[in-house]
């Protein structure tokens, strides 16, 4: 399957396991990851890179995700955010913005992902 077929997807995940499990099924789909990485730091020094899309882990160990979303929306690169919480609800910058209820339906995040590229 290459539905994401040369697709560079940044992947912003803390959990090892869920990030290594999310590549594996995006590169399975033909995805180019960037990454995974599991920490602020290291997602905002990816954001310069050359990208098509993003899924971003909302919590990364205790801080929210949202300056690499910000980053990423004023240079036009789509988001879908992978969470477990309801706190998009509260930010208006990020309300409709697509989402990834945790734990993830990865056939689901394929079609967001799909859908915003």
């Amino acid at each position: 399957m290459v539905e994401l077929a040369g697709k560079r997807i940044l992947l912003v995940e803390d959990e090892y396991i869920l990030a290594s499990d999310l590549a594996e099924f995006l590169e399975q789909h033909g995805a180019d990851i960037v990454g995974p990485v599991g920490t602020m730091t290291q997602a905002l020094a990816m954001t310069g890179a050359a990208l098509d899309a993003a899924v971003l882990d909302v919590n990364l160990r205790g801080e929210r995700v949202y300056p690499v979303a910000d980053a990423l929306l004023e240079r036009g690169v789509p988001i879908v955010f992978a969470t477990g919480y309801d706190e998009l609800l509260g930010h208006r910058s990020y309300v409709g913005l697509p989402r990834c209820r945790k734990p993830i339906d990865k056939p689901a995040l394929l079609k967001l992902l799909q859908s915003v590229l």
